[in-house]
């Protein structure tokens, strides 16, 4: 006889399972996240005793650097932190159309032209699709397989059958388990399907990629729980309209989290930008006010970024504020202390403050830089086009210290930057640098005075 299936509720967010519908997830504490599913109750199976088990010490376990495999790209190698792991789970998430396959696809190019064997599934485009895509990226060899399937028993044995070095699955949405009765993309699938997919990586010793699809909100869909189970998330930013794109990773068990990698997209692919700095900088104005550099660390890499300021007088009795690529209540604040501070009158003026080229800003470090963007165009005096300006401002109109201003300052200099306004507790850190002139400053006003 037909076992009946049950209706379960999921949280969407945490993966939490109540056999109820509830507003608010007593785990996560979010409120509207339980979809109801479909679950046929699976029999009991029995537990057998694994004699293969053994217990060893830390200093007994060997590793080498043959362990990471160079992808032949660098701004990807230096994400994942020095290449890609045997055995890691990695997950790719980003906004569709914005360039996850593709860099996969070239990803696959190049270790197959090292002599890697590699699979590439793919559970929404057809072989003629991906080898159409293919076909603008260049020449492939005949180290890379492909396979159009969504079964994950079909997959399992494919993999388990040809033992590839990396296997790459577009996307894990679209897998599904037989024995889960609910269908492909719910949160029971997903996480049954990456489950599969770490044990195959665990066990055979094999890199795996996995395409996740992102929610409005921009983080991956599914349950939260499909995160803590890999051991790499590597999110793309950046808008898709736009030619760059950023690499950034939320998590690594194999490295750092604060680097990120820098692209460009063109016709043939994903191509890596060198000098990010230089990239972002491009078609920056000059002599216009309201416009100043500063300096952002993300991980070890130092970039340049131009912060424009607008300010002029409001129409209407409460002031417009709009910030693009700063945060919103960090523009409010540092305005709030220009008008404290230096009693500039900025609560009968309307202000928008944005980061040319759309990348997002959260660094402390660019609060220097806001304010003397600001300032500029309330006194419509341009900043002269050879400073950069970096540090972090206090709610008393304090200049502190920021982290390794020394690379910052070398990082000005390369793309010929010759004054630097900086918090003055940095200026012995930083020393005496030819070609720069280092002026190191106490407060927002000597700021203003240096830069204006």
């Amino acid at each position: 006889m037909a076992k009946a299936k049950k209706s379960v509720y999921f949280c969407q967010n945490c993966g939490h399972e109540e056999s109820k519908w509830l507003g608010q997830c007593p785990a996560c504490r979010e409120w509207n996240t339980f979809v109801e599913e479909k679950v046929t109750p699976a029999a009991a199976k029995a537990v057998k005793e694994r004699k293969d088990a053994q217990v060893v010490t830390l200093s007994s376990i060997e590793t080498d650097e043959d362990d990471r495999m160079n992808t032949g790209i660098e701004e990807l190698d230096r994400v994942l932190g020095g290449g890609i792991v045997k055995g890691s789970l990695v997950l790719v998430g980003g906004d569709p159309g914005i360039g996850k396959s593709t860099l996969l696809l070239q990803v696959c190019q190049r270790l197959s032209a090292a002599g890697r064997k590699l699979l590439y599934i793919s559970g929404e485009e057809s072989l003629k699709q991906i080898k159409l895509r293919a076909n603008r990226m260049g020449e492939f060899t005949e180290n890379l397989y492909l396979l159009c399937e969504t079964s994950l028993d079909i997959i399992r044995g494919i993999i388990e059958q040809q033992k590839p070095d990396m296997v790459v699955i577009d996307s894990i949405q679209t897998m599904y388990n037989e024995e889960v009765g609910s269908a492909p993309g719910s949160v029971s699938q997903v996480r049954e399907s990456t489950n599969i997919f770490m044990q195959l990586a665990k066990g055979l010793n094999i890199s795996i990629f996995i395409v996740g699809h992102v929610t409005k909100e921009g983080t991956v869909a599914g349950p939260r729980v499909l995160e803590h189970m890999v051991d790499t998330v590597l999110y793309f930013e950046g808008d898709r309209h736009a030619s760059y794109r950023i690499l950034r990773g939320v998590k690594n068990r194999f490295g750092s989290t604060n680097e990120i990698g820098v692209f460009e997209m063109r016709k043939e692919g994903l191509t890596e930008v060198k000098n990010p700095s230089e990239f972002m900088l491009s078609g920056k104005p000059e002599h216009a006010s309201g416009s100043v550099v500063a300096c952002a660390m993300e991980g070890t890499r130092p970039m340049l970024m131009e912060i424009q300021a607008l300010v002029c007088k409001t129409n209407f009795g409460m002031p417009r504020r709009t910030a693009a690529g700063l945060d919103y209540n960090r523009v409010n604040l540092l305005m709030a202390v220009l008008e404290k501070r230096l009693g500039l009158p900025l609560s009968g003026y309307d202000a928008y403050v944005n980061i040319a080229g759309g990348i997002r800003l959260n660094e402390p470090a660019a609060d220097l830089g806001i304010v003397l963007a600001v300032a500029s165009s309330y006194k419509n005096r341009p900043i002269a086009e050879e400073v950069i300006a970096f540090g972090e401002v206090g709610l008393s109109g304090e200049v502190r210290a920021v982290s390794m201003p020394e690379q910052r300052v070398s990082e000005a200099k390369k793309l010929g930057f010759t004054t630097c306004i900086l918090p003055e507790v940095s200026v012995k850190t930083v020393g005496k640098i030819e070609g720069v002139k280092i002026i190191g400053v106490k407060s927002v006003g000597e700021a203003i005075s240096a830069g204006l």
